[in-house]
């Protein structure tokens, strides 16, 4: 069984990965986009070492954050991992859809170098991206589908609709939007607790500048800040407001891209949960 367990960011996805493979003896491959980087830890809400309870992990930690890792690799990786753990239950949970969809249904890219981790980007940051490929384009910057259309020009998906592996479950975690958005708010507010600003300032002091850096939520407002060029209360606002509207877009992609079984998150008793989610599964 290959268990996808998505949704939008802060609503409660890595616990569930671990009850559920405490439930089916299973590993977890990583879904996210920014979790594979060295040194972002507190600011892409990766799983500590000691939450993980024993439970194998891969795709995490893989690359040093001024390395690429396009989804092109990631797609190479999870697809190894998946026939090497053929026999075993596996899970992968995460919040960058592109990623997770290029890995399991049938996408093929022509070249190897391909970057399309666009995901976290606002309407304005692609128009910009856009304008420097195509200078002459004539596109509005909120045509966000348009413009994802242009910036994977080099992406050649044969039918990307087509589910690769068998016995698949996709599982969406969901809440109201106004849970949701306060969860964002103090998550935030709990990573700056942690200790984000250190993290963010070493990778600042080693002058990293890479698209993990220029892309991640969380460590451009603070370049920022620290480049002197807004506040760190602005920073902060910044990077609450970009996340809110990230975990917008991410709702939009899982529902327009992904037949997934939708389940209210319980904060108050994540058990009853994680039992329905499992009834689901006992019961397919």
């Amino acid at each position: 069984m290959i268990l996808v367990i998505v949704g939008p960011t802060g609503v409660g996805k890595t616990k569930a990965s671990i009850e559920l493979a405490k439930r089916y003896n299973a590993i977890i491959i990583n879904g996210d986009s920014m979790q594979v980087y060295q040194n972002m830890d507190i600011g892409t809400a990766k799983i500590k070492e000691e939450e993980k309870e024993g439970i194998p992990h891969y795709l995490f930690d893989i690359k040093k954050p001024n390395e690429m890792y396009t989804v092109y690799d990631y797609q190479k990786d999870v697809r190894s991992l998946l026939d090497k753990y053929k026999d075993q239950n596996i899970i992968i949970v995460g919040g960058t859809g592109l990623y997770i969809k290029a890995a399991l249904y049938n996408y093929e890219f022509i070249d190897e170098n391909i970057n399309n981790d666009y995901e976290e980007l606002s309407n304005l940051e692609l128009y910009n991206l856009v304008k420097e490929k195509y200078p002459d384009i004539d596109i509005h910057q909120n045509n966000r589908k348009r413009l994802f259309r242009y910036l994977n020009k080099t992406n050649n998906p044969q039918n990307k609709n087509e589910l690769l592996y068998s016995n698949v479950y996709f599982i969406g975690l969901t809440t109201s939007r106004d849970v949701l958005y306060s969860r964002i708010n103090d998550r935030v507010d709990e990573m700056f607790k942690e200790g984000l600003l250190e993290e963010v300032k070493s990778l600042y002091d080693q002058n990293i500048h890479s698209k993990a850096i220029n892309t991640g939520i969380g460590y451009k407002e603070l370049y920022d800040y620290f480049d002197g060029n807004i506040s760190l209360d602005e920073a902060k606002d910044l990077i609450k407001k970009r996340s809110r509207h990230y975990a917008k877009r991410q709702y939009t992609w899982f529902k327009n891209q992904m037949d997934i079984k939708w389940f209210n998150t319980n904060f108050n008793d994540f058990s009853l949960t994680i039992k329905d989610i499992t009834n689901y599964i006992d019961n397919k």
